[in-house]
């Protein structure tokens, strides 16, 4: 029997009834993720993203993202403790809470508990919500923004009560402080409405009020962004100058690996069943996004928000289908399931030894778990050519490093051992700090090395970085070099030396 939904622009439309929320299998699906999370959250080591975002100043916005995961990285580092599983915290939140919101989206597409229950256990062991749950990245929340707002958009479509939008415009504005990624899922799902329908939002008054709030509340990073010039557009640019070949090929397999392929049904589902035909426009976002994802070339996971929304909707045909089934049918779907669930544990999270991970094809499929890798051991090495200098000479040094990872490291690991605080001239730490002027003798890390040996008078490789475990990352096997006299007055030099990427 329908309900009645709220009258909305003078009609009342009739639903039908939304099944309870299945607390006992989503919630325990949540815990055993967070349980999982944190055990592991404190083995390998800090991730190379997570060493740049706690380096970084305290800014309203950086040259390469918004300001929001730089100063939740300082914050936990001040406030809690300065390992690795303090700063993961915030993401293991914010990944347990994209676990109940694809399930509330089960429920709204009158998913019962089974739907529900299978969706939340299987996107909480799946391998991107494990990365993402993993370490402290901006895809960490923006996951959770992309369901949410998608949840709202959902309920605002079904029910006909276009108040939701007013919620959806807080999540988008509020997401852009974390990453200026979720105009997409807007775009796509405003390309969808125009195309395939419902039209009548676009006379909703609450629809346009839930856009201006959108812009009211990222008004912050808008200007940011035109007052410096765009710099995401250059950001872009330069992560499809280094990825976009990898990244058109690798985005297709990668959408199967993310998530289970129960996301076909879902985007089949959503065009085909009459009860759903006001959210086809999420099939037509879900193309939307993996066109502008190949065209853009920067990173193929992407499109993973809308896909964990055609996900979500997958389970309610298939848990259907899963009851009908017989029991051989369902103890093979439920064991392959299991396997993917715990090749996802392997890949995406540290429970391999680190003296053994380099003999596994885990670093070449998680570059996430190669990045957690060495950083102590690198720092030591940087520090043992530091130490070889004179008194004199270092007083007057500095040391500069070809990427974000290796200043972090030294940023966190560097102070207990002598080191100086370093600099970098990749992507925000270029704008934050350069050597000073009558810097003479530079210790150089890493594979700017080549261009480093044409703009001082001599430069000499005197180690080479090697974590001792045989994972091969972008730090094993790069020089460590000791430069003097530079060529030209650092004040030139040093935009030489900037590079996005």
């Amino acid at each position: 029997m329908g309900t009645t939904a709220p009258m909305v622009g003078g009609h009342q439309r009739e639903t039908s009834p939304v099944p309870a929320y299945a607390r006992v299998p989503v919630l325990s699906a949540a815990a055993a993720l967070a349980v999982v999370l944190l055990a592991t959250a404190g083995r390998y080591g800090f991730h190379r993203d997570e060493l740049y975002f706690r380096m970084l100043d305290p800014s309203w916005g950086y040259v390469d993202q918004p300001p929001l995961i730089p100063l939740i990285a300082r914050a936990m580092t001040d406030l809690v403790a300065d390992e690795p599983w303090a700063l993961r915290l915030p993401a293991i939140a914010a990944v347990v809470a994209s676990t109940l919101v694809v399930a509330a989206i089960v429920r709204e597409l009158g998913g019962g508990a089974l739907a529900q229950g299978l969706c939340a256990w299987t996107f909480a062991f799946a391998t991107f919500p494990l990365v993402a749950g993993h370490v402290l990245i901006t895809t960490s929340p923006d996951l959770l923004a992309w369901v949410l707002a998608s949840w709202f958009v959902i309920r605002a479509l079904l029910r006909d009560d276009g108040r939701w939008w007013l919620a959806v415009g807080l999540v988008v504005g509020l997401a852009t402080y974390g990453r200026l990624l979720i105009p997409w899922l807007i775009l796509g799902l405003l390309v969808g409405v125009v195309l395939v329908g419902p039209r009548r939002v676009l006379r909703s008054g609450w629809f346009w009020s839930g856009g201006a709030l959108a812009a009211v509340v990222a008004l912050p990073n808008l200007a940011y962004q035109v007052v410096n010039g765009f710099p995401q557009l250059d950001m872009g640019a330069a992560l499809a100058d280094n990825n976009a070949d990898e990244v058109r090929v690798m985005m297709w397999p990668f959408l199967f690996i993310m998530l289970p392929a129960v996301w076909v049904v879902g985007a089949v589902a959503l065009w085909r069943r009459p009860q759903w035909r006001a959210l086809r426009a999420f099939d037509v976002a879900f193309v939307v996004v993996l066109v502008l994802t190949f065209v853009g070339g920067a990173q193929f996971y992407y499109p993973v928000g809308v896909l964990a929304v055609l996900f979500a909707a997958g389970w309610v045909p298939t848990a259907s289908w899963f009851t009908r089934s017989s029991n051989a049918v369902r103890a093979g779907v439920g064991a392959l399931l299991v396997l993917y669930a715990a090749v996802s544990v392997v890949v995406s999270l540290p429970v391999i030894g680190v003296g053994t991970l380099g003999s596994t094809p885990v670093p070449g499929i998680n570059q996430a778990a190669a990045d957690q890798v060495g950083w102590p051991t690198y720092v030591r090495q940087i520090a043992a050519v530091w130490d070889g200098l004179s008194a004199e000479e270092r007083a007057e040094a500095a040391i500069i490093t070809s990427n974000y990872g290796e200043a972090g490291a030294i940023d966190r690991y560097g102070p207990a051992l002598g080191l100086p605080t370093p600099y970098s001239g990749q992507n925000a730490l270029h704008d934050q700090a350069r050597p000073p002027d009558g810097t003479e003798t530079v210790v150089f890390v890493g594979g700017q090395y080549g261009f480093a040996v044409t703009i001082f008078e001599e430069c000499e490789a005197v180690d080479v970085l090697r974590n001792g475990v045989g994972v091969d990352n972008e730090e094993e096997g790069v020089p460590v070099a000791v430069c003097r006299g530079p060529l030209r007055p650092w004040a030139e030099l040093w935009d030489d030396l900037r590079h996005l990427d």
